[in-house]
């Protein structure tokens, strides 16, 4: 399942992260492939350590930290420090699966990837290709997000970045741990948290049939949780 979490990044936040990366050092982007991955990979990134992604990546996950929707539909336990990176000039990203571990070169943290996020950071008008295309059990899905905006998928899913023919793509990228590993059980909790929300809008928290969904929801995330 693919969430859409529009405006992640306000124009504040998203023009201070534009200002901190675009002056940053790019690199090759096979710093941080796997072995299949550096056969299908061809863009640019920001090195993890460098002062650049770590400021902009900040910026980030204090958006993320508030950000209701993503909470809900992640359940996040762990969330490995965002990455940059940019395609331009015909670079593309193969189809691909991403590593079920990713382990932070600066501090150890070791993130097991349930979920993908890439948080767009270029106007989709201003380049041509550079879908984000994931294979779903609903089929094949792409995605191309207004500035600022994110999109939230499975790891283990097959998912490819089209070459860029005009202009420059460029997103953040990372990784995120969930309490609830299994993509199934995460689906059916972010359906029932949805559906109480709009249960209580319409009746009130007091409501008893929103106060007895409220119980399932919470026995559901007890009995799943790894956390």
């Amino acid at each position: 399942m693919l969430i859409a979490i529009p405006d992640l990044l306000d124009a504040t936040r998203l023009a201070a992260v534009r200002a901190l990366i675009d002056g940053g050092e790019w690199v090759d982007g096979n710093v941080t492939s796997g072995p299949q991955s550096a056969l299908a990979k061809r863009n640019c990134q920001l090195p993890e350590d460098s002062a650049a992604a770590q400021q902009a990546g900040r910026h980030v996950l204090e958006a993320l930290g508030t950000n209701p929707l993503f909470i809900a539909a992640a359940l996040p336990q762990a969330i490995f420090p965002p990455l940059f990176n940019a395609y331009e000039g015909g670079q593309l990203f193969g189809t691909h699966v991403d590593n079920a571990i990713r382990i932070h070169a600066g501090s150890g943290l070791r993130v097991r990837s349930d979920l993908s996020m890439t948080v767009f950071l270029e106007d989709p008008a201003s380049y041509d290709g550079g879908e984000l295309t994931v294979e779903t059990n609903f089929g094949v899905q792409m995605v191309k997000l207004p500035a600022g905006h994110a999109v939230l998928y499975p790891s283990s899913s097959l998912h490819r970045v089209e070459e860029v023919t005009r202009g420059r793509r460029v997103a953040s990228f990372f990784w995120v741990q969930s309490m609830i590993r299994d993509d199934a059980a995460r689906a059916i909790l972010f359906d029932l948290d949805r559906s109480v929300q709009e249960l209580a809008a319409a009746h009130g928290h007091a409501d008893a049939a929103v106060i007895r969904l409220t119980g399932v929801y919470h026995n559901l995330l007890r009995r799943w949780a790894d956390a």
